[in-house]
């Protein structure tokens, strides 16, 4: 499950894929100090939509996530290194589905500047090319305007309204689910999964 906040790694010898402003890799545990940092400057930002780790223990354990199958995280830094906002494709499932949930949130210092509509567009290149996905799916809550912006300048389609979908912030939230599928993209055409049928 995911929920979103942000303004509006696959794919090379280093780990990293990147764009003319931005660069996405994975987030390790040498990226504590800065994410902890920025995550205590974004706390406005993300309430009530995002809930991020404050300590070294919540940090240890948000960490811990990406080491099960099915999960994969990435930080979309500045070309100078800087970390701009996270980005996590979750709940990968195989088989007919071939499908995902995205989550993301911007970091406060680098918000409202198209740095996570760049990441997001590197993200979708990896899922779609490289995992070989069908279909990712963002749930947003109705008032996260930001986050509804973003997925729409992407071509993203809305599917449904999902009432006490998450639970977040002490309560459980209605979401908008949205979605896009690999034939609603650009991208060049990839082998199906081997995990897919043949019909």
């Amino acid at each position: 499950m995911s929920e979103n906040s942000g303004d509006e790694t696959a794919g090379s010898s280093d780990g990293t894929a990147g764009s003319s402003r931005v660069v996405l890799r994975a987030i390790s545990a040498g990226d504590q100090d800065e994410f902890l940092a920025l995550a205590r400057a974004s706390v406005g930002l993300h309430h009530p939509w995002y809930s991020m780790p404050m300590t070294p223990e919540e940090f240890r354990a948000y960490l811990a996530r990406y080491d099960r199958p099915g999960t994969e995280g990435f930080l979309v830094c500045l070309r100078d290194g800087g970390i701009a906002g996270v980005l996590t494709i979750d709940s990968i499932v195989r088989g007919r589905f071939q499908s995902a949930t995205l989550s993301y949130a911007a970091f406060a210092p680098a918000a409202g500047r198209g740095y996570m509509s760049e990441g997001l567009a590197l993200v979708l290149e990896y899922a779609f090319q490289d995992l070989r996905l069908h279909r990712l799916e963002a749930n947003i809550q109705p008032g996260n305007q930001p986050s509804l912006r973003l997925v729409q300048r992407l071509g993203f389609r809305q599917e449904g309204y999902s009432p006490d979908m998450l639970f977040i912030d002490g309560a459980w939230r209605d979401h908008e689910r949205w979605a896009i599928t690999r034939d609603m993209t650009d991208f060049p055409p990839v082998a199906p999964h081997p995990t897919q049928p043949p019909r």
